[in-house]
């Protein structure tokens, strides 16, 4: 290993141990919603992040929801969520987790929400509620993810100075309205030292992006990355519809709005979680194989987000153990989805399992649906990763 990769994994290790990295989910679950066709016979294991897209798998009719995070302070996130949904009025609950921030967060906590979390969940939010209690800053403004758009709203106001375009664009009402827009401040907005920035290993470890996944991006785009980062956001803010894409809104605003949310903060979802769908939501702090070799559970669908990626390079035997664990827990025509950040994930084609006794490649267990993969991906909300997949398991 060469000193920079040395370096890079350390820098995410410290990132990924040591702080909550995402405070909202950062994978579109309407694409998951079309891919998973979800049921209440369905029992589903999603890594957690956030947990908005577990929720979202309630919502949608999943009979249970399986998140399982080796970050506890992501579960804690998800636990004060679920806590919240059971113990709070909608308007409370919205104002904590729709606008980012609400004046009474901790007396809220200390009497209604503390004593339902785990141990580990309370001695996290016993330090970090204040999250929620400065109105000069968000919730969506901390963690490492939340600092990194923090970092990048000072660009747009101090650096930049493109606000204003950017509070016209995205409250934009057609397509062609936020091309105009976007054209007109991109050379603005496209500074060197942005680039610069965007190029760091530091900062790509800040929003979640391994080595790894950085150097399937520099091999199969190109332009590498920051091409990959500048078509990205131009398919974001130039060619999709920004009225609804809340991811966005999120981390340029630091808040949602009542018709640009989750699904689980609109009244309607939020009544139906609390009146009996949130009880299908489990939380488990444990790797993927960790959880599917203690549990007796058959799951149905697998929702793995990109973190093969992060196996693939240095930790690629526990990549196939992962997998070994997953076809010994998987219901008949288990449905498995993924994300890349790279355009391809040939790795996969080099994972051994053993299926009866006998080592088979996983490329020959798994049937892809490559059609709706690919049209799913082309209209995806945050549309920062490379490739899509959807994937049924033939064994």
């Amino acid at each position: 290993m060469s000193l920079s990769n040395w370096i890079s994994g350390r820098v995410f290790k410290f990132v990924h141990g040591n702080n909550l990295v995402y405070n909202t989910c950062w994978e579109d679950p309407r694409l998951d919603r079309r891919a998973l066709e979800l049921t209440q016979n369905d029992r589903v294991l999603v890594i957690t992040s956030a947990g908005c897209n577990a929720l979202d798998y309630a919502i949608a009719g999943a009979g249970h929801v399986h998140a399982v995070d080796m970050n506890p302070r992501q579960n804690a996130l998800l636990e004060l969520k679920i806590a919240g949904i059971r113990h709070l009025q909608y308007e409370d609950f919205y104002r904590m987790f729709g606008e980012g921030h609400h004046p009474r967060a901790g007396e809220l906590y200390q009497q209604t929400l503390r004593g339902t979390l785990s141990t580990w969940a309370q001695s996290y939010w016993d330090r970090w509620i204040k999250f929620f209690d400065n109105p000069k800053r968000s919730f969506y403004f901390r963690g490492t993810s939340g600092s990194f758009a923090r970092g990048i709203n000072f660009y747009i106001d101090r650096v930049a100075r493109v606000r204003p375009e950017i509070n016209v664009l995205m409250e934009a009402q057609t397509v062609q309205e936020q091309m105009k827009i976007y054209e007109q401040i991109r050379d603005r907005f496209w500074s060197r030292s942005l680039r610069f920035t965007l190029n760091r290993d530091t900062t790509l470890s800040m929003l979640g992006v391994p080595k790894a996944q950085r150097q399937q991006i520099e091999n199969q785009y190109p332009g590498g990355i920051i091409q990959f980062i500048q078509d990205s956001m131009e398919a974001v803010f130039a060619k999709l519809p920004i009225r609804d894409n809340y991811f966005w809104r999120v981390y340029i605003t630091g808040k949602y709005s009542p018709t640009c949310c989750p699904e689980y903060l609109k009244p309607e979802n939020f009544q139906q979680l609390k009146a009996r769908q949130v009880d299908n939501v489990s939380v488990h702090t444990d790797s993927v194989e960790g959880f599917l070799t203690k549990s007796e559970v058959q799951i149905t669908r697998f929702i793995l987000l990109d973190h093969m990626d992060w196996l693939s390079d240095h930790f690629f035997p526990l990549l196939e153990s992962e997998w070994q664990a997953i076809l010994k827990r998987a219901a008949p025509k288990a449905r498995i989805l993924w994300r890349s950040g790279g355009l391809r994930t040939e790795f996969i084609n080099d994972v051994n399992v053993l299926v009866d006794g006998k080592p088979r490649r996983l490329s020959e267990l798994l049937r892809y649906n490559t059609d709706l993969a690919a049209q799913l991906h082309e209209l995806d909300r945050v549309h920062t990763y490379g490739s899509f997949y959807i994937a049924d398991l033939a064994a």
